[in-house]
C-alpha cells in the first residue's frame, strides 16, 4: 500500500514537472508564430506540426519499437487528432491578432475544460477543492484578459474555442495513456493527423515567405513539440484534476517574453492575475503533497 502510494505521489510530481515544461514550450511557439508575421494559419500550423512528425518518429525509431497502434485506441486517437488540431487553429488565428500573453491566457481555458471532460471521456470526479482550484485560477486568468477591454471580439471568441477544443484533446490523451498507448505514438498520429490536414487547405492559399519566417516556423515546430511530447507524457502520469493549475505557468512565460520582444507591459489588473494564478498552483502544489 505504502510502495503504492509512493508510486502516485512520484508520479504526480513528473506530471506536473512535464507540464510546466510543456508551458515554457509552448508559450516559446507562440512567440515564434507571431514573429513569423503575417503568413496564412494553415501554413503556420502547417510546419508547426510537421517538424513534430519527424522528432515523434525519431524517438519511436530510436526505442526500437514498432510504429503500430494499440489495439482499441484508433477511435480515440482520430477524435484527439481532430479536436486537436481544430485547438491549434484556432489558437493560431488568435495569437496573430492579439497580445500573445492574452491569446495564451484564452487558451489555458484547457485545463478546466479537460477537468470537465474528464468527466464524461473517462469518469474521473473531481473534488471540491479541484474544481475551486481551476475556478480561481481561472479568475487570475480574467483579470489579465480583462473581460471589459474586448475580450467579447472576434479573435478572444476564437481563443476561447481553441481552449475549449485543446482541453477536450487532453481528456482523450489521458484515456489513452490509461489504455497503454505510447505517449510518442500519440504524438506522431497526431501531428500527422493534423499536417495532412493543414496540407490541404495550405496549398490552394499558399503565400511565399522569406528563409527568415521559414527558419522562425521551424523553431515554432520544434518548440511546439518540446511543448507536445511533455504535455501528452504529464496527462498520461496524471490525472488532469491534480496537475492541470500548473499549466497556467505558461501565461507566466508568454507575458515575459511579449514584455522583452514586442512591448507588452502587464498592467496592475495582469500583475494581479498573476498573483491569483501562481498563488493557486502553490496552493495546489502543497495541498497535493500532504495527500
Amino acid at each position: 500500500m505504502e510502495k503504492n502510494t509512493t508510486n502516485k505521489k512520484s508520479d504526480r510530481i513528473k506530471g506536473i514537472l512535464h507540464i510546466i515544461l510543456a508551458a515554457f514550450g509552448f508559450a516559446m511557439m507562440s512567440f515564434f508564430v507571431r514573429l513569423s508575421g503575417d503568413l496564412p494559419t494553415m501554413e503556420k500550423a502547417f510546419f508547426r506540426n510537421f517538424v513534430a512528425v519527424f522528432v515523434s518518429l525519431f524517438m519511436i525509431l530510436k526505442s526500437g519499437k514498432s510504429i503500430k497502434i494499440k489495439e482499441g485506441c484508433l477511435p480515440d486517437l482520430l477524435i484527439r487528432s481532430t479536436v486537436g488540431t481544430l485547438g491549434i487553429l484556432c489558437n493560431f488565428w488568435a495569437i496573430s491578432h492579439m497580445a500573445i500573453a492574452d491569446a495564451n491566457i484564452l487558451n489555458k481555458l484547457s485545463p478546466f475544460a479537460a477537468i470537465i471532460m474528464s468527466i464524461f471521456v473517462i469518469g474521473e470526479i473531481p473534488g471540491r477543492f479541484e474544481i475551486l482550484t481551476v475556478i480561481v485560477a481561472f479568475t487570475g486568468a480574467a483579470f489579465i484578459v480583462k473581460p471589459g477591454a474586448g475580450v467579447a471580439s472576434l479573435p478572444a471568441i476564437v481563443g476561447v474555442a481553441g481552449g475549449v477544443f485543446a482541453g477536450t484533446a487532453y481528456a482523450f490523451v489521458r484515456k489513452l495513456g490509461m489504455k497503454g498507448e505510447r505517449r510518442e505514438m500519440i504524438v506522431l498520429f497526431f501531428s500527422v493527423f493534423s499536417s495532412i490536414v493543414c496540407l490541404l487547405f495550405m496549398l490552394p492559399d499558399y503565400k511565399p515567405m522569406s528563409l527568415t519566417q521559414l527558419l522562425i516556423l521551424i523553431m515554432a515546430g520544434v518548440s511546439a513539440t518540446v511543448g507536445q511530447l511533455n504535455i501528452t507524457a504529464a496527462y498520461t502520469y496524471a490525472p488532469a484534476k491534480e496537475i492541470s493549475v500548473f499549466d497556467y505557468s505558461q501565461v507566466i512565460f508568454a507575458a515575459i517574453l511579449g514584455f522583452l520582444f514586442f512591448g507588452e507591459l502587464p498592467d496592475m489588473w495582469s500583475w494581479i492575475g498573476y498573483v491569483i494564478i501562481i498563488g493557486t498552483a502553490i496552493v495546489s502544489w502543497r495541498r497535493n503533497l500532504r495527500k
